[in-house]
This record gives structure tokens, C-alpha cells and sequence, in this order.
């Protein structure tokens, strides 16, 4: 007899917790009403350096910076897309964090086709520097277009996509602005988990072509981040990140915090990007980013934690559990479990209106995509158990200072 209320009244917290969740999902889902419509690439008729965009506004081009450690396996299809890229396009710096790879040998290939594109050496990197956003500080010192573009090893760039990201920056009036991609997943296991890990950004910052009004809640995706080298500099460059395992979310919160204009939009059509092919390799990888533990304060982290545990985590588990109950006794619900069964199918029907909505984000879906709400639980915990955690490693690199990094004719 004693269990029974106790049991109603646990189910009646639930019910006001998931509610609350509910809320708070919707709420960030509503500016989605008004995105801004996808960014897409301008091949055709782009201007040269320091032509004039739209509003008679002329700049000396754009430096794209690609940092690279053992990529070769990865690097190809980033290479071949920065020699298709338009006048607009000022120079690619690759930066080469001592690769004991063919990266180098691949980077020298390719500029010697196209000199725009030219190989630069990490410098030696402190202790407690992520390797990632020290190699970036070094190629936006070294650039000097006056936007610098990042994008990751494993970015595909379109013909015209610096044009387009430019010419987006132009038009929104933006100093920092990224991009989201269009996801290549080539396994099954691949696309349920991806598609499961991009909800729980969407459940916790809203939807990309947004308004962005508070800096510390900005959403940002380094394989594709452009930012205006003025503002950058600034601001101290792109070393206020060098210690960040999310350095893109760090130095947009950071600019943004110091009067920047920032964004962040749609662009599946700008680029493809192949980040991990298999479900171990996300399962490994992809948390330690998405967790933006260390550009976001703890009461944030914990807020986002009880977002995702009750609104994305708990309804798949919790309309089972609640089924096999009701089969199990045989005998209706009674009115509390009922609203609970309300709350989670509600929970549900947002998530399978975002599974539609996130659709175009993924070159292939197939099965594995359309049932990514079943691996919701076990994606959420992950980031959920990450947030606590500081990261120890970039893509199995631990952070620690490299060798001395070697002449570029000894490579």
C-alpha cells in the first residue's frame, strides 16, 4: 500500500519535470519560424579581391586556414575543393601539426598546381595547448586576406563556397559566422548515432539561420567558421581559444561577448563532411565537442543536461516502460501515468518532426537515420557524461606539445 503513492507521486514529478523540458524545447524551437533560408555557393560571377560586393563593400579576399594531422587519409577531397574555389579565395593555408603521414606531401601536390595553397608548419606548442586551435592561431597569423575562413581536414568544399560564405557574412552584416554542413555517414550505425548527437544540439541552442541574443548560448561549427580578421586580431586572435577542445564555440562566445556581430547558418549546400564512418568512431569522438564544456558555465551545463535527460533521453524508456507495464497488470493507466504517456508522446512528436526537419542535413538517410530516435537515450547520456568530464584528447591526439617542428624542405 505504501508503494502505491509514492509511485503516483514519483510520476507526478516526472510529469512536471518532462513538462518543464517540453517548454523549454519548444521555447528555443520557436525563433525556427523565421530562419534565415540555407546559404548556398556563388561559382559564377564572384569578386575578385577587392571588387565590390553588394552595398559597394570591397575587401582584399578571403584566407582560408585547414589545420591537418596525419589527414592524408582525409585530406584529398578538402584539397581538391580549395583549388575549385573562385578568385574570391586569397590563399589556403594548410597548417601541418608534424605529421608523420603523406598530409605534407599531398599539400605540396596540390599548390604546385595551385599556388594559392601553400603549407605552413605548426609551431612548437606549450603545454596544456590543444592542438587544433594552435595550429589555427598560426595559419590566421600568417594570413592576410581580410576575412580568415577555417574549415577541418575532413570538409569537401563546393565550387563558390567561400564566395557564398562571404557574400552571407556581406548581407547579415556579420563578423563571425559558421556554417552548418551536410553530413556524409556512410554506415548505417554511422547516421542512427550522428542523427541522434545533432538533436541534442538543437535541443539545447535551436535551430542554425537564428537570431543569436545572448553570445554565451551561441552555437558555432568550426569546419566551416569565417571571421573577419580585424575583429579577430582585436579581440587578442585566435590563441583565446588555443586551450579549448571547442575552440569554434570559445572564440565566437568571446567575440561576441566583446560587441561582435555573430552567427550561425544552414549550408549543406557549401559543403560535405565526412567526420566519422562508423558508430564506434562517433560513439568515441564526436562527445568531447559536442559536451562545450569548456566555453560554458556550470550552471548552463547542468541546465542543458536536465533538457536533454528529460526531453530526449527519457520518453522512448519511459513510454516502454509504461506499455509493458500496462500489459503486464493488464489494467488501464491511471490519471497520472496518463499524463505522463501525454508529455512523452508530445516529447516524441517534436523529436520526429526534427528527425523530418534535419533530414537534408545527411547526404544518405536509409534505416539507420529514420530509427536515430531509438539511439536518443544512449546519445544523450553520452553527452549528458561528457559535460562533467574534460576532454583529454583531439581525435586520439592527447594535448601535448609536439616535436620541434622540422623545415619545410625536410618534410
Amino acid at each position: 500500500m505504501l508503494a502505491h503513492p509514492v509511485a503516483t507521486a514519483s510520476l507526478a514529478l516526472l510529469a512536471v519535470a518532462q513538462t518543464a523540458a517540453l517548454v523549454a524545447v519548444v521555447v528555443r524551437l520557436l525563433p525556427g519560424r523565421h530562419r534565415l533560408p540555407p546559404v548556398r555557393p556563388l561559382p559564377f560571377h564572384e569578386p575578385a579581391p577587392g571588387g565590390a560586393w553588394p552595398g559597394g563593400a570591397r575587401d582584399a579576399g578571403v584566407s582560408v586556414v585547414v589545420p591537418a594531422r596525419h589527414e592524408a587519409a582525409r585530406l584529398g577531397p578538402s584539397l581538391a575543393g580549395l583549388a575549385a574555389q573562385g578568385a574570391t579565395m586569397l590563399e589556403a593555408i594548410v597548417v601541418d601539426g608534424a605529421s608523420t603521414d603523406d598530409t605534407a606531401a599531398m599539400v605540396r601536390e596540390t599548390a604546385a598546381r595551385d599556388p594559392r595553397i601553400r603549407l605552413l608548419d605548426e609551431p612548437p606548442r606549450p603545454p596544456r595547448r590543444v592542438g587544433r586551435p594552435w595550429a589555427i592561431a598560426a595559419g590566421a597569423r600568417a594570413a592576410r586576406g581580410d576575412w580568415v575562413l577555417v574549415i577541418d581536414a575532413d570538409v569537401a568544399p563546393r565550387p563558390g563556397m567561400v564566395a557564398g560564405v562571404v557574400a552571407a557574412a556581406r548581407a547579415h552584416g556579420y563578423d563571425a559566422v559558421s556554417f552548418a554542413p551536410r553530413i556524409l555517414a556512410p554506415g548505417a550505425g554511422a547516421r542512427w548515432l550522428q542523427a541522434a548527437f545533432v538533436i541534442t544540439l538543437v535541443y539545447r541552442f535551436g535551430a542554425a539561420g537564428t537570431a543569436i541574443r545572448r553570445p554565451e548560448r551561441a552555437l558555432a561549427n568550426g569546419q566551416c567558421l569565417l571571421i573577419d580578421r580585424r575583429a579577430l586580431e582585436a579581440a587578442g586572435g585566435y590563441e583565446l581559444a588555443a586551450s579549448s577542445f571547442c575552440d569554434d564555440v570559445q572564440i565566437v562566445r568571446s567575440l561576441g561577448a566583446r560587441g561582435a556581430r555573430i552567427g550561425f547558418l544552414d549550408g549543406p549546400a557549401l559543403f560535405d563532411v565526412l567526420m566519422y564512418a562508423t558508430a564506434r568512431e562517433t560513439w568515441r569522438a564526436w562527445p568531447r565537442s559536442l559536451n562545450m564544456r569548456d566555453a560554458t558555465r556550470p550552471l548552463w551545463r547542468w541546465l542543458d543536461a536536465a533538457v536533454l535527460l528529460l526531453a530526449q533521453a527519457l520518453p522512448p524508456l519511459v513510454l516502454l516502460a509504461l506499455a509493458l507495464r500496462a500489459i503486464a497488470h493488464a489494467a488501464p493507466l491511471g490519471a497520472t501515468a496518463r499524463a505522463v504517456v501525454l508529455v512523452n508522446a508530445l516529447l516524441m512528436l517534436v523529436r520526429l518532426l526534427l528527425l523530418a526537419g534535419t533530414a537534408g542535413s545527411f547526404a544518405a538517410r536509409g534505416l539507420g537515420f529514420w530509427l536515430s530516435p531509438l539511439a536518443d537515450p544512449a546519445a544523450a547520456l553520452r553527452v549528458i557524461a561528457t559535460t562533467f568530464t574534460r576532454s583529454r584528447e583531439w581525435r586520439g591526439a592527447v594535448p601535448a606539445p609536439p616535436p620541434m617542428a622540422r623545415p619545410l624542405d625536410a618534410r
